[in-house]
């Protein structure tokens, strides 16, 4: 039996998810959800012709998850359900970010502003923890969301100044289907050189979550195009490495997990929505097929039944052959972004992780 409680977080975990636009408008298959009685109790493989696996497996739950993860990843999900409409996404996700808004500023304190930095929208997000030797540090925040929506402005940005002590700037990027790429990089890069007017470059950090994981790698890419100066680092936190193919991890996992409707793979371009007309292998677009040398050092995060799980590494292994100072942490079990949710001791360690990786690159005071 799902109760209203498992309905209301099944709803907030569908609210991080990361480039579904392509799921949400093509109509699913007319099937019915998998029965008790027709869920696999053995595991089953069998590889075809192609090299295609067709598997089942049969996966407790990891005994050494804090109780609040065993209980996160264990709802029941139906893995048929209808598609939903952007229109409805984008609503959850302000229902979504002002929840996290409440809940996150509960453990870090802080003063929020809404307002513009060289006419791109930004919330620029003040820890009430922050001492006055850290006003010239700052955190540029981009966040995930799939490019369609905003999923995590508040849940990326206020965890992060609070452990750190320091400003972030979250940035409001234009969004697609409505502004394709390259109007998010547009956005991000129009921010990073105003920050510039008042911040050294070995003073600003760049970090996102999901598609702004990507979106931090793709700004990289575009500043050394542009020949700017470099921040100090940069936090890759659950990102794909291409548009052009998707990881093992994508065929294997939803992004939640296990639980939910999979859609197998195809071969064509991933996220045409917020692509556009750009060739999928654009360097900047996807930055596996960029020049990555004298970019900046990189954390890497990411978690065992993240459906991104595949591209996070595969951009880590990409930042270690361009001989740049990268790192990888991946959580066991958990699924993708499981940092926004705030109730996760592994929440709480990870955002640490985050904001200590931060903090040891820039100067100290």
């Amino acid at each position: 039996m799902i109760t209203k409680a498992m309905l209301l977080t099944l709803r907030t975990i569908l609210c991080v998810c990361l480039f579904t636009i392509p799921l949400m408008i093509a109509q699913q298959p007319n099937h019915q959800p998998t029965s008790a009685a027709e869920a696999p109790s053995r595991d089953t493989s069998y590889i075809d012709t192609n090299g295609t696996a067709h598997v089942t497996r049969v996966v407790p739950v990891p005994q050494d998850l804090s109780p609040e993860a065993q209980k996160f990843i264990s709802p029941m999900v139906p893995d048929e359900a209808p598609p939903e409409s952007l229109a409805t996404r984008r609503s959850h996700m302000e229902e979504w970010g002002a929840r996290s808004n409440t809940e996150w500023s509960k453990l870090c304190p802080n003063k929020i502003e809404n307002t513009t930095i060289g006419q791109v929208p930004v919330r620029v997000v003040t820890p009430d923890n922050m001492r006055p030797g850290n006003g010239d540090k700052v955190l540029m925040n981009l966040h995930g969301g799939g490019f369609n929506a905003d999923s995590g402005s508040y849940a990326e940005s206020i965890p992060i100044a609070g452990y750190t002590g320091l400003k972030v700037v979250a940035v409001l990027y234009r969004l697609a289907p409505e502004n394709p790429f390259p109007a998010a990089v547009d956005d991000a890069v129009t921010v990073y050189k105003e920050l510039l007017k008042t911040y050294k470059p070995d003073h600003i950090i760049i970090y996102g979550t999901s598609a702004g994981a990507m979106l931090t790698a793709e700004v990289a890419v575009k500043l050394k195009q542009l020949s700017l100066p470099m921040p100090a680092a940069l936090g890759i936190f659950s990102a794909i490495d291409s548009f052009a193919r998707m990881g093992d991890s994508y065929a294997i996992y939803t992004l939640n997990g296990f639980a939910g409707h999979l859609q197998p793979p195809d071969s064509g371009v991933h996220d045409p929505y917020y692509v556009g007309s750009a060739d999928p292998k654009d360097p900047v677009l996807s930055p596996i097929y960029a020049d990555l040398h004298g970019l900046p050092p990189a954390l890497f995060i990411s978690s065992g039944r993240d459906a991104l799980l595949s591209g996070t590494t595969n951009l880590h292994r990409a930042w270690l052959r361009a001989g740049i100072d990268a790192r990888v942490v991946v959580f066991d079990a958990l699924p993708h972004a499981f940092w926004y949710h705030s109730e996760l001791p592994e929440s709480i360690e990870a955002s640490h992780i985050m904001a200590d990786f931060f903090l040891a690159h820039l100067p100290k005071q």
